[in-house]
């Protein structure tokens, strides 16, 4: 049997339900979702869980959800989410988490394409975000809030989370069987949820997945990337992104594993230290900062400490560089790492809380190979993947025994890859969604007839089928001389320096390249305060966009960037920006992509002076 023959036996007629039926009867004791930092008393078991998802399925079934309505949920990371969401589907409903950074304009487009008839947010915050556009939403019936204090008087249409699970529990004890009639019925074909996209480049697509596609990526992941049975993971990116989707909702399903729910990304250090993961996945930035930290720290060691760590950190390099070209590693140089790894490498990677790890996964955007080294070195070795919200997150994958640095590895298992001739990367198989949500309600497939799908990004397949993505093939620079400029390398070598937050690189129908650099709110304070630099207030990034320490440090960070640029390439002129960039600002979508359109106009007197005189 074939890998990719074992992966579609684990997946075969699986629906969430059914694995969530199966984790309460044979592992029911076990622990299934907590809140970092919760009492242990406060963890739901996997029986516990499903007793929940039962009360919320028949409440939200009492208040005007059926099979084929779209649902959605705004709400922070809380058990509650993972509890509706869930209940929606055992209905055969399909949930959308929506972002809790959107505006009302966006929700207006969110609520009037899905047609909801149902929305599920949290408290205050999230009302005020939806308040002024439920009057222009007019399949919506029903709005289940969980802080009923916040729920406006005198309006029929506002239900207290309460509310609805006292109905269900209720039904739930009156006619047991209530919650087990409607889900047997549900197919793996079925949608299971719906993911807005970004909307970079315009309206956003709602993205249907079904319970094939979720089931069938959690068996890839089973297949090539063992880990623990029912192991711990953290959940603390969005729900609404698709990577947390799988690896906090859909995989722990598949396992039988639990989940840590930590709700602020800017406590993951905190969560890893008491959870210890064996897997942990981070977009590039998670990467970069932790890579900053280390290089932080290993220049404060003393001398004899730093000498141990730099000659650990070598051998692990020289071995991981020799798996990374399929050469076996000696036995000699094993048994130096494994001596050098335990006396010097483990204690940091405790510190850390990745003493555990057994897997860590990368993707959304490239991340620089120095940081991929700077990491690998310590023992912590981040397998890059790629995908997109159509292909259930990821479409090719490097593991621990097939990976090449810099790559996204080979196509996924059950995925085929190809580039065609102007460089655009296209894939067919079981992880491409069922399609796109239409106004009518129905679902239009995006494959053309032979199954493939544009992805939009633009890479090159090597003679060992790794793929390299370039960029994204409306994204790609095309300088005035006619030179094809990729700006995400250009952005993640700026990036790798610690005092930056975000960059875009700018030079479409110009004559060369600049740069717009922002400041990292937490990485800049911090490095002002190790250089005590005269600052009345070190998080004011206006201030230390003007200092004349920090723009030397990022006029040496723009030269290490050139250093590794083509001549094309390399930044001719920059400005240091006086604000952080944010989804609530409006420069970057939420999952942190940037929002290239908004940023060139916004900008657009700077980036009119960068071109005002030639570059010197």
């Amino acid at each position: 049997m074939t890998v990719d023959d074992e992966c579609a036996r684990l997946a075969a007629g699986l629906t969430i339900p059914a694995l969530l039926h199966r984790n309460a009867t044979e592992f029911g004791a076990l622990p299934a979702l907590s809140m970092v930092g919760a009492a242990e008393s406060e963890t739901l078991t996997w029986a516990g869980l499903r007793e929940a998802v039962a009360h919320w399925t028949l409440g939200l079934a009492g208040h005007g959800l059926h099979r084929g309505d779209r649902m959605l949920i705004m709400m922070s990371a809380r058990p509650e989410h993972w509890l509706a969401d869930l209940a929606a589907v055992h209905l055969g409903a399909v949930p959308c988490t929506a972002y809790d950074t959107l505006s009302p304009d966006q929700l207006r487009y969110l609520g009037q394409h899905s047609r909801t008839p149902l929305v599920v947010l949290e408290g205050a915050a999230q009302l005020a975000r939806w308040q002024p556009v439920l009057d222009e939403l007019p399949d919506l019936k029903t709005v289940v809030v969980l802080d009923e204090t916040a729920i406006p008087a005198d309006d029929s249409r506002f239900r207290s989370a309460a509310e609805v699970l006292a109905a269900g529990a209720a039904r739930h004890a009156a006619e047991p069987r209530a919650f087990e009639q409607d889900w047997p019925a549900l197919t793996p074909d079925d949608p299971v949820a719906m993911l807005y996209t970004s909307g970079t480049t315009g309206d956003p697509k709602g993205v249907v997945l079904t319970h094939h596609n979720v089931i069938f990526q959690s068996a890839t992941v089973e297949t090539l990337v063992p880990t623990p049975e029912h192991a711990p993971s953290i959940s603390y990116l969005p729900l609404a992104h698709i990577a947390e989707r799988m690896l906090g909702i859909y995989l722990p399903v598949f396992r039988a594993g639990h989940v840590h729910i930590c709700p602020d990304a800017k406590q993951l250090i905190g969560a890893l230290q008491k959870v210890r993961p064996a897997s942990i996945f981070g977009v590039p930035r998670v990467w970069e900062k932790m890579a900053a930290g280390l290089r932080a720290m290993v220049d404060a060691m003393p001398e004899e400490q730093r000498t141990a760590f730099e000659h650990a950190h070598e051998l692990r390099l020289k071995a991981y560089r020799l798996r990374a070209n399929d050469s076996a590693v000696p036995t000699d140089l094993a048994e130096e790492v494994a001596k050098a790894d335990e006396a010097t490498l483990l204690p940091i990677r405790a510190m850390f809380g990745l003493d555990n790890l057994t897997w860590a996964g990368g993707g959304a955007a490239p991340l620089p190979v120095d940081v991929l080294y700077t990491l690998a070195g310590l023992g912590v070795e981040i397998y890059e993947v790629w995908g997109m919200t159509e292909t259930t997150g990821t479409a090719s994958i490097n593991t621990p025994d097939n990976f090449r640095p810099g790559s996204v590895g080979r196509a996924n298992l059950g995925m085929e890859v190809k580039v065609v001739a102007d460089g655009e990367i296209f894939v067919r198989g079981s992880l491409v969604c069922k399609g796109y949500l239409q106004p009518d309600g129905s679902v239009a497939k995006q494959t053309d007839d032979e199954g493939w799908l544009a992805t939009g990004d633009v890479g090159t397949l090597d003679e060992d089928g790794y793929l390299t993505i370039t960029d994204r093939k409306k994204e790609l620079i095309i300088t005035s001389s006619g030179k094809n400029i990729p700006p995400a390398r250009i952005e993640g070598l700026l990036r790798s320096h610690p005092l930056v937050g975000q960059a875009m690189a700018v030079g479409d129908r110009r004559p060369y390249v600049t740069a717009l650099v922002v400041l990292d709110e937490e990485s800049a304070p911090n490095w002002a305060r190790a250089k005590g630099l005269d600052v009345p207030d070190p998080t004011d990034l206006a201030a230390l966009a003007t200092h004349p320490a920090v723009l030397a440090e990022i006029a040496e960070a723009v030269n290490a960037a050139n250093e590794r640029l083509a001549r094309a390439e390399q930044i001719k002129k920059y400005l240091v920006l006086p604000q952080a960039w944010t989804p609530d600002s409006g420069e970057l979508t939420p999952t942190l992509k940037l929002r290239r359109k908004v940023i060139n106009d916004r900008f657009t007197p700077q980036i009119e002076e960068f071109y005002a005189e030639p570059a010197g």
